[in-house]
């Protein structure tokens, strides 16, 4: 008799950790994001970090002096911003209630199934007055295999995105598109999409080292309109603490 034939193994399941690594290379695209935490601090001290990942923008944040504690429910990127010095808990709902003067969340919650749930919860961890900075993808029109990979519930616009974190007991202070180039950028890339969902790497850093930094000039006119994600600025109703 023939040995029975083997069951093919499960695929593992994918994580995104492969993609935060890619987007490592996207500069100008960080450091985008990263003068965006700063320039909405407002003198903030005690910041929370909801979705941190590999760090990103937590590590840089903790260099400027800010005391971060980073939300990651996944317990390896967990192990990993701890060794870093950074306090990581893996659930916002863990954390003491308003203690914190800032919060930010870029590109997470797009994967998070009760989006409104989630910014409830971290609305109770921040003291009155403080602000809530969101950057999130946007237009389902866009939606392509690289956001399945990735587990991308959604993508917003800014009238979903403006309605999820109204619910959530949040003022919005502003709220526009940014990335007008990637949008068309985004765009080409489904024409031709074989369903991979896959990163070319010498593409995004070309687009990011050319077309980026036209795009964030361009998006002074066309904020209002489109782009390839949304960002918003809330603030937790209640008089400053600060």
């Amino acid at each position: 008799m023939s040995a029975p034939t083997p069951k093919p193994r499960a695929p593992t399941p994918y994580t995104g950790v492969d993609h935060l690594e890619v987007m490592r290379e996207a500069v100008n695209y960080n450091r985008y994001l990263l003068d965006l935490v700063q320039r909405h601090a407002a003198g903030a001290t005690h910041v929370m970090d909801f979705g941190a990942g590999s760090g990103t923008f937590a590590a840089p944040c903790a260099v400027l002096g800010y005391d971060v504690t980073a939300v990651e429910p996944d317990a390896a990127l967990r192990a990993s911003l701890s060794a870093m010095g950074i306090r990581a808990v893996a659930d916002a709902a863990a954390l003491p209630d308003g203690t914190f003067d800032y919060a930010y969340s870029l590109n997470v919650l797009e994967h998070i199934a009760g989006d409104v749930e989630a910014l409830r919860t971290v609305r109770a961890k921040l003291a009155p007055g403080a602000r809530l900075l969101v950057y999130v993808p946007a237009f389902p029109l866009l939606h392509t295999s690289m956001d399945d990979r990735v587990g991308h519930l959604r993508r917003y616009t800014r009238a979903t995105l403006r309605n999820s974190v109204a619910a959530a007991g949040f003022e919005i202070e502003q709220i526009r598109y940014a990335d007008s180039l990637g949008f068309f950028a985004t765009l080409l890339f489904k024409l031709i999409d074989n369903g991979s969902g896959d990163v070319n790497r010498p593409l995004l850093r070309l687009y990011d080292a050319v077309a980026f930094p036209v795009s964030r000039i361009l998006d002074s006119l066309t904020h209002r309109w489109f782009g390839k994600n949304v960002l918003l600025v809330g603030r937790n109703p209640g008089r400053s603490t600060a």
